[in-house]
């Protein structure tokens, strides 16, 4: 058995998902076995840049790549003292003066998502955000024009072919000019890694004709798994086998109470069913303080009260059924299955933004013995000893109390609410998102760089799924193979990636 090594370059390389699924990727053919190894990863984002070398022990350089123009108009000011573009010459020395087979980019997508509204996404801010996605593109050809990259790829959210259309259009020329058959797709990296989320993504794909004359294919599709398959896998939340990322988030009384009531596999469109009468639950009354059209839901056929300020869901009726719509996308409070795939981890995993909430059913690995756990202790009775211990839960001794008082609508607190469908309905812990993202397997642990639960979930949700990356990178070895040992490739049986005509059109386009 021989080996071919390939080497991997990633422009925008985040925290690493990428790169790392790069490095786990494989191909055979005959008696040639590929393997892979990252020659660095640049990105503007040093928390990014640090878990980057955490996540697999892998090279990456913090750089800016906008150009002055497009600093002033993200930034609102002059760059820094010091300050300058970044150079095809710094590409170089950032990847060690190492040439990459493959060039992977996956570039900001904010200005592109439809997160962010159609107007917001229109400023100069925003455009010159998205303007990375050429400038990035043109340093990587440029930083290796006299050596192209045998393989490019370019990943970004679906959108992008719209919103960012005058963009890509100079971004295939720009490749075509460079040697490159050019084709865009769209996937699902959930089918092509396996994973327990449906996250479609946009991507181009480009092969240099003169390196490489066999066709790229896409890679087979599988079967997504459930999100139960992934967290029955890990410790409950809150375990302190998990780390810090593990634990439950603080949300306010009356979203707990809300979330208990979504139905799991829907969303907040099952508080409809709820009995309300003189602002109370009539059959569960523990939320009187819910009075008016909090998380009112307009009829499609009827017209809406006057549009205030504040629009939002929480306070007012401002959400719409609107039939047109069928999918996970934006779906507010939506309770997922145990054993049904998720959407995708976004940056914006919060409960109240999708169905990023999880019907548990295991409210305690122990639940049904009876050995005082969930015991309650009256409010005018004695508690036992306290433990001098960070062990003391409420599964695990009478470690709670019938206070009767019931907490504010708006006080945040972490609740155990056993649903009518006996399971506990709570969100997703970061470090669930980062299973759910296959950035790591769900017996390890994880500890990303900093404190902050909310800037870890962006970087985990703008991830590239390394299981996703891995199956793209197996494929992208073996057409390096065969162009390498001049095998004759037999026909897949899944679609080409860079199709005939887009040859001949790259073609034409060198000739001119």
């Amino acid at each position: 058995m021989s080996f071919m090594e390939f080497k991997h370059a990633h422009l925008f390389c985040g925290l690493g998902g990428g790169a790392k699924g790069f490095n786990n990727g494989k191909a055979r053919v005959g008696n040639v076995q590929s393997k892979s190894r990252c020659i660095g990863g640049i990105d503007v984002d040093a928390a990014g840049i640090n878990d980057f070398h955490k996540l697999g022990g892998l090279n990456g350089r913090v750089m800016d790549l906008f150009d002055r123009s497009q600093y002033i108009a993200f930034h609102g000011k002059e760059p820094p003292a010091g300050w300058r573009e970044a150079t095809p010459a710094d590409i170089r020395r950032a990847l060690n003066n190492e040439r990459p087979d493959i060039w992977f980019l996956s570039a900001p997508c904010k200005g592109f998502s439809g997160l962010l509204s159609e107007g917001k996404s229109k400023t100069e801010k925003y455009q010159a955000l998205n303007r990375l996605t050429l400038r990035g593109i043109w340093l990587a050809l440029e930083a290796y024009q006299d050596d192209p990259a045998d393989l490019l790829l370019f990943e970004n959210v679906p959108r992008i072919a719209n919103r960012g259309r005058h963009l890509l259009d100079q971004i295939v020329d720009l490749l075509r000019y460079y040697g490159y058959a050019v084709a865009e797709t769209a996937h699902d990296c959930g089918e092509i890694g396996g994973l327990a989320q449906s996250r479609k993504r946009f991507l181009l794909v480009a092969r240099h004709i003169d390196k490489v004359p066999h066709f790229l294919y896409e890679p087979p599709k599988k079967r997504l798994q459930s999100v139960g398959s992934v967290l029955s896998r890990m410790p409950m939340p809150g375990d302190v086998r998990g780390g810090p990322m593990h634990r439950v988030p603080a949300l306010q009384w009356k979203t707990w109470v809300r979330l208990a009531f979504v139905e799991a596999g829907s969303d907040w469109r099952s508080l409809n069913k709820l009995a309300v009468e003189d602002g109370a639950l009539r059959d569960f009354l523990i939320c009187p303080e819910m009075r008016g059209t909090v998380l009112g839901v307009r009829d499609w056929n009827e017209h809406t009260g006057v549009v205030a300020g504040r629009s939002l869901p929480l306070n007012g009726a401002f959400s719409v059924a609107d039939p047109r719509y069928s999918g996970m996308e934006y779906s507010q409070y939506g309770v997922l299955k145990f054993d049904e795939p998720m959407g995708a981890v976004s940056g914006q995993s919060a409960p109240g933004g999708g169905k990023y909430t999880i019907a548990d059913p295991r409210m305690s690995p122990s639940a049904n013995r009876h050995y005082n756990l969930y015991r309650v202790i009256h409010w005018d009775r004695n508690s036992n000893v306290v433990a001098v211990s960070s062990s003391a839960c409420l599964d695990n001794g009478r470690w709670s109390v019938a206070d009767p008082r019931m907490p504010a609508a708006d006080e945040k607190l972490i609740a155990h609410i056993r649903s009518m469908d006996g399971t506990w309905h709570r969100p997703f812990t970061t470090l669930e998102l980062a299973a759910l993202q296959s950035l790591i397997e769900p017996e390890e642990q994880l500890e990303l760089d900093g404190l902050s639960d909310q800037a870890w979930r962006e970087r985990i949700g703008n991830a590239v799924p390394p299981h996703a990356a891995e199956a793209i990178a197996s494929e992208m070895f073996r057409t390096l193979i065969l162009a390498r040992t001049e095998s004759t490739m037999s026909l897949a049986l899944t679609p080409i990636w860079v199709r005939p005509v887009a040859v001949a059109l790259s073609v034409a386009q060198r000739a001119e």
